[in-house]
């Protein structure tokens, strides 16, 4: 009978803990298909519809999900703000279904609601569940800002923000692959330094674009460097760079470049 008592002791004690997830939503139906896909994927969840139910809960969990966008002139962001009072070693995410709301509230981090929020939910809970064993988490909002407008362009475009200098503020994985460098290299760079074979006059179309706050279109077989790569076939580029305003709150550019179509070689004649 001991040893039947000390092995279940060890087992409690050897068991993980599964990290408690409080979930905020007002729509019966997404709280539901959110909590049983985190059950699913191992968590342990505290639904709440309300703010005054969520607020009961902040003593018994480890990380909050809260929807940004509650019915009756609520926001999750009293949520928030009430657990980082209370409790400001938990992490927060913010769901919202637009961008609307600026990053640099109470939140650690500020989800998109939509495409890929499954995927980014879980992975955010994974980043906050490694904190929680003593691993440092780092939350780069302006990454992720950045990574939903190139996915709302497109994979199959060469995605490039920089700031009125030509500094590089993000690539996507296309641009990076073309441009021969991994994506982490570019961010704080600038393309005018790094990139001689750059057309001479992207410079001064991305600083009018950034201050006229034109757009710029062009259909070129120039490309985006002043000479194709050495196994590039001569085709047609469609660029755009149009302004948008950065996470900083400057202004930037945000340049896209896609092939239309490639020259055909035929017998070794383009």
């Amino acid at each position: 009978m001991a040893n039947d008592t000390m092995d279940e002791l060890q087992q409690e004690v050897s068991a993980p803990t599964l990290v408690r997830v409080l979930l905020l939503d007002d729509e019966p139906a997404n709280l539901l298909l959110r909590t049983a896909i985190l059950r699913k994927n191992g968590y342990h969840c505290l639904p709440a519809s309300t703010v005054e139910e969520a607020n009961e809960l902040l003593d018994q969990i480890d990380v909050a999900v809260l929807d940004y966008h509650l019915g009756h002139g609520k926001f999750g962001t009293e949520v928030a703000i009430e657990l980082r009072r209370r409790r400001p070693e938990v992490p927060i995410v913010i769901l919202s279904a637009t961008l609307e709301h600026r990053f640099g509230g109470p939140e650690d981090m500020h989800l998109l609601k939509g495409y890929s929020s499954v995927d980014d939910l879980l992975h955010a809970l994974a980043s906050f569940s490694a904190k929680r064993r003593g691993k440092p988490v780092v939350v780069d909002a302006r990454d992720f800002f950045y990574e939903r407008i190139s996915m709302a362009l497109g994979d199959d475009i060469l995605v490039q923000i920089l700031d009125a200098d030509g500094t590089w503020q993000y690539v996507n994985e296309a641009a990076a692959d073309y441009l021969a460098h991994p994506r982490e290299w570019f961010p704080g760079r600038n393309m005018f330094v790094e990139m001689p074979n750059l057309l001479r006059d992207w410079r001064r179309v991305i600083a009018t674009v950034s201050t006229t706050r034109e757009t710029y279109i062009d259909r070129t077989r120039r490309g985006l460097l002043s000479v194709p790569k050495p196994d590039e076939r001569p085709g047609t580029w469609s660029i755009l760079a149009f302004p948008m305003t950065l996470h900083s709150g400057e202004t930037g550019v945000v340049l896209t470049a896609r092939v239309l179509e490639r020259t055909t070689i035929s017998n070794g004649v383009a």
